[in-house]
C-alpha cells in the first residue's frame, strides 16, 4: 500500500547554491502572503516540496555514483551505447573529474531542498516547533549528503545577502549533530502512513547514528589522511540511540519477506523502513532502478515493458560471491544463467526465455557458413565480465547477444510491471535511506569498534538477529569487522549506501572489476570525496576546489 503526500498548494521560491540566476537572497519570505494559513494541513504542503527535494537525485544519480564508485557493480559500455562520455566509467575506475555529467544532481538537489527547508523553517516562525523540527531534521539529511559527497558546504540558515564561504566539512559535521540533537525531542515518536516518508524521532536518530560511526571520517582534517583504526569518541552515543530505536518497538525485521520489502507496492507497511523516500510511477516519479539492471534483450522478461530497457549495470563477480550463504534469501537479489519468464514475481521455469537470434547475433565475430543462420535462442547471463578486445578505454562489453550477457542482474528492486509509456521507464519501489536492519549492524559495528554492549546484545547476537529473519546460517563464533562489512554487503546491496561503508572501513582503495585501468585510482586517497561540479564553481567562483581535483 503506497502512502499519498498532500498536493502542494504552493511552490516556494528556491535558490540552490548553484543557481545561475541573480535572485535577492534578503527578502522577507512571508511578507510575499498577505495571510499565512497556520495550519497542519498547510505545513504538510509546504514540506511536501521540501521531502521531494532530493526524489530525482536519490533515483538515479545519487544511486548510480555511490554504487558505481564502490565494489558493487559496473556499468559497461554496449558497444557505442551507454559510454556516455565516460561517466559511468569514471566512477568504476575512480577516475572521475569535477566535469563529470552526474555530480551536479547530487549537489544541486540537495541545495535545493536546504533552500527549501530554510524558507520553510522561515514561514513556520520560531512558536511552531512541531513544524520547523522535521523542516530542520531533513534539512540535517541534505546537509549530510553535501558533507558526505563533497566535503566543506555553504552553512545557510535564513536570508542572506550572498552565498557564503564553504564552512569546514567538521564544522558541517558538528551542525548536523546539534540540529538533529535539537529537535529529536519534538519530533513524532509514532510510524504510521501518516509519518511515512517524514521525519520521526526515529528518522533522526538513524541520522546521527551514521554521523557518529562515520564521525572520525568527516572530522578529518584531511580525509586522505583517515584511519579506521583511530578511536572514536561517538561510539557510545550511537549505541544509546540505537537502543532507542530497538526499545520503541515501532520497528523489526519480520514484517515481510526480504525482497517483497523492495516492490513496486511496498509502503508504510513494511515494519524495517525507518525513513524511506517514495515514489510512484504517475505522481511521484524518478525511480528507474530496473532499467538499467535488466537485460538489454529482455525488455518483455518480466511483462510487456512499454520502452526499452538499459541493461548496462553488471554486478562485479568478486560482490556476487558474497552471496553464498545457503539458504539465505538475499541470494535472489541477483538473477544469472539460463533465463525464464517472469510472473507475479517469480521465475516460470516451464517458459524458457527465447530470443530469435543468430550465431554472429550471439557472437558478432562468428564468420561461419551459418552464421546469420536465426534459430531461437535461451538468454543466458554468464557470472563473468570480459570487455571486448580493445573496450577498455570504454569499458565496452559488444552489443552482441555474448557482450548483452555478461554479468549477473539484480532484481531487488523489481521491475514495476504495471508501467506504461507515459510512464517514462518510472518505478512505483520506494526507497529505504534508513533501515531496521542498518540499527543492528550498526550497532553491532559499533560494539566491535570499542562501544560497551547494552542489553546483553552482542555483535554476534545483533548479527544472528539480521541471519535469521533471511534464513541464513547463524554465526557460531563472535564476528570481526570483516564479517559486518561482508554481512551489510549483502544486506543493503543497491542501497547506496556501499561507498559510505567502504571509506569508514578503510576498502574504498581496494582494487576490483577493472579498475586496473587507472592504477592511480588505487592511491588518490582525496577521492573519498568528490570534486564540486564545475558547473557550481562557475557560479561560486570564489570558492576553491576540493584538493587533488
Amino acid at each position: 500500500m503506497k502512502s499519498k503526500l498532500f498536493i502542494r498548494l504552493f511552490t516556494l521560491s528556491v535558490l540552490a547554491f548553484s543557481m545561475a540566476s541573480c535572485t535577492d537572497l534578503d527578502v522577507d519570505i512571508k511578507s510575499q502572503h498577505t495571510e499565512f494559513p497556520n495550519t497542519e494541513r498547510a505545513a504538510e504542503a509546504i514540506l511536501a516540496d521540501v521531502y521531494a527535494a532530493y526524489r530525482g537525485a536519490l533515483g538515479r544519480d545519487h544511486w548510480m555514483i555511490q554504487t558505481l564508485s564502490a565494489d558493487e557493480a559496473v556499468s559497461v559500455a554496449i558497444g557505442s551505447d551507454y559510454y556516455d562520455g565516460g561517466r559511468y566509467r569514471e566512477f568504476h575506475v575512480h577516475n572521475w573529474s569535477a566535469d563529470n555529467g552526474l555530480l551536479p544532481s547530487i549537489w544541486n538537489s540537495a541545495s535545493t531542498g536546504i533552500t527549501l527547508a530554510n524558507n520553510a523553517i522561515t514561514l513556520f516562525g520560531e512558536d511552531k516547533a512541531e513544524f520547523t523540527a522535521p523542516a530542520r531534521a531533513i534539512r540535517a539529511y541534505y546537509y549530510f549528503i553535501l558533507m558526505d559527497n563533497f566535503g566543506a558546504a555553504p552553512l545557510i540558515t535564513g536570508p542572506i545577502d550572498a552565498v557564503p564561504a564553504r564552512s569546514s566539512r567538521a564544522d558541517i559535521c558538528r551542525f548536523i549533530e546539534s540540529e538533529l540533537l535539537a529537535v529529536v525531542d519534538l519530533l513524532p515518536n509514532t510510524v504510521s502512513v501518516a509519518t511515512y516518508g517524514k521525519a520521526t524521532r526515529y528518522m533522526a536518530e538513524a541520522l546521527l547514528v551514521k554521523l557518529y560511526l562515520n564521525w572520525n571520517v568527516y572530522m578529518a582534517a584531511d580525509v586522505a589522511n583517515y584511519s579506521p583504526a583511530a578511536q572514536n569518541e561517538k561510539l557510545n552515543d550511537a549505541v544509546a540511540l540505537c537502543d532507542d530505536i530497538i526499545a520503541s518497538g515501532q520497528f523489526n525485521l519480520t514484517s515481510h519477506k526480504f525482497m517483497t520489502k523492495f516492490r513496486p507496492d511496498n509502503g508504510y507497511q513494511i515494519k524495517d523502513f525507518i525513513f524511506a523516500v517514495p515514489f510512484d510511477r504517475e505522481k511521484q516519479q524518478g525511480m528507474t532502478y530496473a532499467r538499467f539492471w535488466i537485460h538489454r534483450s529482455a525488455q518483455n522478461q518480466f511483462a510487456q515493458l512499454p520502452q526499452s530497457v538499459g541493461g548496462t549495470f553488471r554486478v562485479l563477480p568478486s560482490y556476487l560471491d558474497k552471496f553464498n550463504l545457503e539458504g539465505d534469501e538475499r541470494n535472489a537479489s541477483y538473477i544469472g544463467g539460463k533465463q525464464y519468464y517472469w510472473s507475479n514475481y517469480a521465475e516460470d521455469k516451464s517458459r524458457p526465455f527465447l530470443i530469435k537470434t543468430s550465431k554472429r547475433g550471439i557472437d558478432q565475430d562468428y564468420n561461419g557458413a551459418d552464421a546469420d543462420v536465426q534459430f531461437d535462442w535461451q538468454m543466458e547471463t554468464s557470472r563473468e565480465i570480459v570487455l571486448r578486445p580493445d573496450g577498455g578505454a570504454t569499458l565496452n562489453a559488444g552489443n552482441d547477444q555474448k557482450g548483452r550477457s555478461m554479468g549477473y542482474r539484480s532484481i531487488k528492486f523489481y521491475m514495476d510491471v504495471a508501467v506504461t509509456s507515459a510512464n517514462q521507464r518510472n518505478q512505483s519501489n520506494d526507497v529505504p535511506v534508513f533501515r531496521y536492519a542498518d540499527i543492528l549492524l550498526m550497532k553491532a559495528e559499533a560494539i566491535l569498534r570499542g562501544a560497551t554492549v547494552t542489553r546483553g546484545e552482542t555483535p554476534q547476537s545483533l548479527l544472528n538477529q539480521v541471519r535469521a529473519y533471511v534464513n541464513a546460517p547463524a554465526m557460531t563464533v563472535a564476528p570481526n569487522l570483516a564479517d559486518i562489512l561482508d554481512e551489510r554487503a549483502r544486506e543493503f546491496a543497491d542501497e547506496s549506501w556501499r561507498r559510505n561503508d567502504l571509506i569508514r572501513f578503510g576498502k574504498f582503495e581496494d582494487n576490483w572489476g577493472f579498475r586496473s585501468l587507472y592504477p592511480a585510482g588505487m592511491t588518490e586517497k582525496f577521492r573519498r570525496i568528490f570534486p564540486v561540479p564545475t558547473t557550481v564553481l562557475n557560479v561560486n567562483t570564489h570558492w576553491k576546489q576540493n584538493p587533488g581535483y
